[in-house]
C-alpha cells in the first residue's frame, strides 16, 4: 500500500503467491469461487482486496482483463455480508459506463454472492421503472446503475444516498469519453462524506487524476504495467487497403472471413451505422452475422448478446459500446473494420480473443487516412510494426464511390435533372442555350399561350355576370325620372322592388310601426285612390335617396321625416277604411 503519488506497479503476468482464501474473504464467498474454479487472485486482486477489506479507498489502474471486477466486487460483498438494507437506501453503488457492462458487473455478482442472501438491482436504461421501484422498495444491498439512470430515480425521491457505505466507480476514462464527468461528480455529491471509494481505470489523463484528487482520500494506488498491452495469446496482423471506401472495405472482410478458419468473431466499427451496414452485408452474402450498438432497445441487445454466446450467431458487429464488458470465453478472432479513434479502444477490442490462456486472432483493416491512428496504437503497445496480410486483387475490388459523386441534396443525378427542368423554360425565352434546348423550349412555349388565351376569354366573360348583376343601383336612381317622362308600369314595378328591398328591412330594425303597416296595407286592400297616393309618395320618398351616394349614413336622417308624413296622411284614412268618410262625434273627443 501506498500513496497516490507513489503507485505500486505490478507486472500483469507477475506470479501471485497468495490465495483467496489467505486474502480472509467470508467461507461462503470462497465456496462460491471454488465452484467457478478460481483459487489464484491475479495481481491487481491480490494487491486490492487487502486494501479494501481495511476501508481504505482504492485506485486501480488497470486495463481490461485483469481482473478488475473481483477487486471491487468480493471485498464489497464480504463486508455486506452482515447487515440487512433498507428500503429506497442502498448499501453499495457500482457505477457502470454501458448498459452491458453494468449486465456484466451484475451476472458476476450474482455468481460471487450466490450463498449470500445479498439484495441486487440492476439500474439501467432499456428497463422500466416500475420493476426497478418494486425492488428498490424491497431494500437493495448492491446497486448496478449507469450514470444517467441512476440521477433519474434519485431525483425523482425513488433512492435516498443517506445509507451508502461503498461507492465503485468502473472504467472511469470510459465515462469521460462518453460525457459523463458532469454526472460523476453529481454522483459524488450526492453520497455521505464517510462512504469508501474504488476507483478504477484503465487510463489517467488530466481529468481523470483531477477526479481523483478532489474526491478520494489517500488512496491506495494499484497500477499495472503497461508493457505487455495484449496479450501474448493473440495473434495481431493488418491488411493495408488502397482506399476507404465502404464497399472494398467489406468485400475484402468477406475475403477474410472466407480464407480464416473463424469459430466465431466480432467485427468492430467506429459508428453505428457502419455497424447495421456491414451487419445485412454479411447476411446477405450468407453469414450468420447480429447488430448491437447504442441506438438498439435494451431487450434487443441482451437477446443478441445470449445468442452470440450460445453460438446461434457466428458473427457480432458492434460498436465501442460493446468493446468493454463483453465477456464471452470463447472468441476465435476480431476484426476491427474500422481502425478506433483512441489507442486505449484497440486493446479493448482485441481483449475480447484469446481470454483465459486461449489462441485468438486480430485483425485490422488499415487504409491511408487511418495512419495517424495506426501510429498511435503502435506507440502504446509498445510495437514498431505489426504483420500485414496481402489480399491479391485488393485493388481491383468494387468501389461504390462513384454514386457518391454529383450526390446533392436528393442524391444521385436526379437532381441535375430537376435543375434542368427547372429552367429549360428561361433558357428559351433566352435563346443562349444548346439547340437541342431551345428546340425543346420554344415548342413548349409557343403551346403555351394558345392553350391559355381560351381561358382568359372564358373568365372575362365569366368576370362581367356578376358586375352586371350588381348594377341595379344605378337603374334605381334613374327609373323615377324615366317614369314621370314615359310610363306608370315601370315605375310602379320599381317602387315595387324599393318596397320589398328597403323598406321592410329598416322599418323593422330602426322602428315598429305596426299601425302604420296595417293602415297602408289596408288602404292598398280599400280602394284605387289611396294605392295611387301611397305609390306618389314612395316616388317622392325616392328622389332623395337616388340623389343621396347610396350609403346608410345619409339614408338613416331621412327616416323619420318620411314616418312623420306617412303618419299624417295615416291619421286622416284611419277615418276613411272602418268608418267612412266622417269620425264619429265620440271619436273626436
Amino acid at each position: 500500500m501506498s500513496d497516490i503519488s507513489k503507485p505500486v506497479e505490478i507486472d500483469a503476468d507477475a506470479k501471485v503467491d497468495v490465495t483467496f482464501s489467505e486474502l480472509g474473504l467470508d467461507p461462503k464467498i470462497l465456496k462460491a469461487l471454488d465452484d467457478l474454479g478460481y483459487v489464484t487472485p491475479t495481481p491487481i486482486q491480490a494487491e486490492a482486496i487487502p486494501a479494501a477489506l481495511k476501508q481504505r479507498d482504492v485506485l486501480g489502474i488497470a486495463q481490461t482483463g485483469t481482473g478488475k471486477t473481483g477487486a471491487f466486487t468480493l471485498p464489497t460483498m464480504h463486508k455486506l455480508a452482515s447487515g440487512r438494507a433498507r428500503a429506497r437506501m442502498p448499501r453499495c453503488i457500482i457505477v457502470c459506463p454501458t448498459r452491458e457492462l453494468a449486465a456484466q458487473v451484475a451476472e458476476d455478482v450474482q455468481n460471487y454472492g450466490k450463498y449470500l442472501k445479498l439484495e441486487m438491482a440492476l439500474l439501467i436504461g432499456g428497463v422500466s421503472f416500475a420493476e426497478q421501484d418494486r425492488k428498490l422498495m424491497k431494500g437493495v444491498d448492491i446497486l448496478i446503475a449507469t450514470p444517467g439512470r441512476l440521477i433519474d430515480q434519485f431525483e425523482r425521491g425513488k433512492i435516498l444516498m443517506t445509507g451508502v457505505q461503498t461507492l465503485i466507480v468502473d472504467e472511469a476514462d470510459r465515462m469521460l469519453d462518453m460525457g459523463f464527468i458532469p454526472d460523476i461528480e453529481k454522483i459524488f455529491d450526492m453520497t455521505p462524506f464517510t462512504r469508501q471509494v474504488l476507483f478504477f481505470s484503465a487510463t489517467m489523463p488530466n481529468e481523470i487524476k483531477r477526479l481523483v484528487d478532489q474526491f478520494l482520500h489517500q488512496p491506495v494506488s494499484i497500477q499495472i504495467a503497461r508493457k505487455n498491452m495484449t496479450a501474448k495469446t493473440v495473434k495481431q496482423r493488418i491488411i493495408r487497403m488502397p482506399s476507404s471506401d465502404a464497399k472494398q472495405k467489406r468485400t475484402a472482410l468477406r475475403w477474410l472471413i472466407d480464407k480464416e478458419d473463424v469459430d466465431n468473431g466480432i467485427i468492430f466499427c467506429n459508428r453505428k451505422r457502419d455497424v447495421d451496414i456491414v451487419a445485412k452485408s454479411l447476411n446477405v452474402h450468407g453469414h450468420d452475422a447480429a447488430p448491437i450498438h447504442g441506438d438498439l432497445a435494451q431487450s434487443l441487445r441482451t437477446e443478441t448478446l445470449e445468442r452470440f454466446r450460445n453460438g446461434e450467431i457466428k458473427y457480432l458487429v458492434a460498436s465501442d459500446v460493446a468493446a468493454r464488458g463483453l465477456d464471452v470465453p470463447s472468441v476465435s478472432h476480431v476484426f476491427n473494420y474500422d481502425v478506433p479513434n483512441h489507442s486505449e479502444d484497440y486493446v479493448h477490442r482485441i481483449g475480447r480473443t484469446g481470454r483465459a490462456g486461449r489462441k485468438g486472432d486480430a485483425i485490422m483493416l488499415v487504409a491511408r487516412l487511418d495512419e495517424r491512428n495506426y501510429e498511435d496504437i503502435l506507440n502504446l503497445i509498445n510495437v514498431k510494426a505489426i504483420e500485414e496480410i496481402e489480399i491479391p486483387g485488393i485493388e481491383d475490388f468494387p468501389k461504390d464511390d462513384r454514386s457518391r459523386k454529383h450526390r446533392g441534396r436528393h442524391g444521385g443525378k436526379g437532381r441535375g435533372r430537376r435543375d434542368d427542368s427547372r429552367s429549360r423554360r428561361n433558357r428559351g425565352q433566352r435563346n443562349d442555350g444548346s439547340y437541342h434546348d431551345n428546340a425543346v423550349s420554344t415548342e413548349k412555349v409557343s403551346k403555351a399561350p394558345a392553350q391559355k388565351s381560351k381561358p382568359k376569354t372564358i373568365e372575362k366573360t365569366e368576370a362581367k355576370k356578376p358586375i352586371e348583376r350588381r348594377r341595379p343601383a344605378p337603374g334605381r336612381k334613374k327609373a323615377p325620372k324615366r317614369d314621370r317622362e314615359n310610363t306608370v308600369d315601370e315605375s310602379s314595378t320599381a317602387t315595387a322592388e324599393l318596397q320589398a328591398d328597403t323598406k321592410p328591412k329598416r322599418r323593422t330594425s330602426r322602428r315598429r310601426a305596426a299601425p302604420g303597416k296595417k293602415s297602408k296595407n289596408t288602404e292598398m286592400q280599400s280602394t284605387p285612390e289611396t294605392q295611387s297616393k301611397s305609390q306618389t309618395k314612395e316616388q317622392n320618398n325616392s328622389q332623395p335617396r337616388s340623389n343621396s351616394s347610396g350609403t346608410k349614413t345619409k339614408s338613416k336622417p331621412a327616416k323619420p321625416k318620411k314616418s312623420a308624413s306617412s303618419s299624417k296622411g295615416g291619421a286622416k284614412s284611419k277615418g276613411k277604411t272602418p268608418f267612412g268618410d266622417d269620425l264619429p262625434d265620440f271619436l273626436k273627443f
